[in-house]
């Protein structure tokens, strides 16, 4: 029997093994009570969206030959010293089709180092932002003064639009949820990123015209698909665009998000009167909410005093962005239809330069008066 057979075969195990003794309800999401003492559990998680400043990309980051484990170790530390309990890390399904036994590795390897810097971790499965068309092997260079000039979507246009081939990656998530359900290093399983996102200031002409439709069914499936697991941690799937103020008229996407989330995650890059609405809109769900991403300086959302708010809210929070690197995230969305020659004089992302300098001495500062840790740099 092949080596590279054998976490495929642990993983089925583990899959039926969840199937057997699933206390979780095949159509619906934890009960509240269990919401809430999962919460009690994870005190106010608070960190960032990372990817190490040597990835352009969920695919650098992950495959074998570009995984760099020493900067992530550095990089990490600098979390650490931020007071960040917590990291949303995204994860893509090619990893696994390329060597699923070596995928897994690495992230059990990452979840090592983080656990070393006291950072638990929230899982992402499926990306429907930036580049549609994602390939394995080496990546592209950055574009100069470019936002996400490499980042790509998981599964992307090809099999999105093929509704047939939704079960192509049903192994990908029953063998990575499975692998890691009962983990302690895990803090929660973002199923689909923005999964309805028309990309219209990058890559518009090339997403599908039906997304929203085939995004939800896919997001249907990975729901079931983790819930067999049967994971110690919760399911979420964040809203990001629409008004959530009216349960009545929720897109078809966003009423599916809200209602079969353990947990409540939503995005949200504007100032502070907006994230409180967010935030007050979304109590009525009577769960634990995350905000999963925010932080956009030239916006109005500013870790001053958002992350001061969330904190007394009790609601996670996750900026995005942490180290500039081949990301590019220093620079706005706007930098698909404007040139940036130069660094922005305002950062849109990011905290730490590559060698740790902090972009803003003051702000890192503040960060660490909200958490606790003091520290100077």
């Amino acid at each position: 029997m092949k080596r590279a057979l054998f976490p495929k075969i642990i993983a089925t195990l583990a899959f039926t093994l969840g199937l057997a003794s699933s206390t979780r309800a095949a159509d619906g999401p934890w009960p509240v009570e269990k919401a809430a003492a999962w919460a009690k559990e994870h005190p106010w998680l608070v960190g960032c969206n990372y990817a190490p400043s040597t990835a352009i990309n969920q695919l650098e980051m992950w495959q074998a030959d570009t995984f760099d484990l020493a900067t992530i170790d550095r990089e990490l530390g600098w979390a650490e010293s931020l007071g960040f309990n917590s990291l949303r890390v995204f994860l893509h399904h090619i990893p696994w089709e390329q060597d699923s036994d070596g995928f897994l590795k690495r992230i059990d390897q990452f979840l090592e180092v983080a656990d070393r810097h006291h950072i638990g971790v929230m899982l992402v499965l499926f990306d429907g932002v930036w580049d549609p068309y994602p390939h394995a092997g080496k990546q592209p260079a950055p574009r100069r003064g470019l936002h996400n000039s490499g980042w790509v979507q998981s599964p992307g246009r090809v099999i999105l639009a093929a509704p047939s081939r939704h079960d192509e990656l049903k192994g990908y998530v029953t063998g990575v949820v499975s692998r890691f359900r009962n983990d302690r290093r895990v803090h929660a399983w973002d199923l689909f990123n923005e999964p309805d996102n028309p990309n219209k200031s990058s890559y518009g002409r090339l997403e599908l015209p039906n997304k929203a439709e085939m995004a939800l069914a896919l997001l249907r499936k990975a729901f079931a698909w983790a819930r067999a697991a049967n994971p110690d941690q919760p399911l979420t799937a964040g809203v990001w665009s629409g008004d959530l103020t009216k349960a009545d008229a929720l897109s078809p996407i966003n009423k599916f998000m809200l209602e079969q989330s353990d947990v409540i995650s939503f995005h949200n890059y504007h100032e502070l009167d907006a994230l409180k609405r967010d935030v007050e809109t979304l109590k009525r769900y009577r769960r634990p909410i995350l905000c999963t991403e925010y932080m956009a300086r030239p916006a109005g959302s500013r870790f001053d005093p958002l992350l001061a708010y969330l904190k007394s809210e009790g609601v996670g929070a996750y900026n995005w962005g942490f180290v500039d690197g081949k990301s590019q995230t220093i620079y706005p969305w706007d930098s698909w239809q404007k040139r940036y020659l130069a660094e922005p004089p305002v950062w849109f992302h990011d905290v730490f330069r590559t060698d740790g300098t902090p972009y803003d001495a003051k702000e890192v500062d503040y960060i660490r008066s909200v958490t606790g840790v003091g520290k100077k740099v």
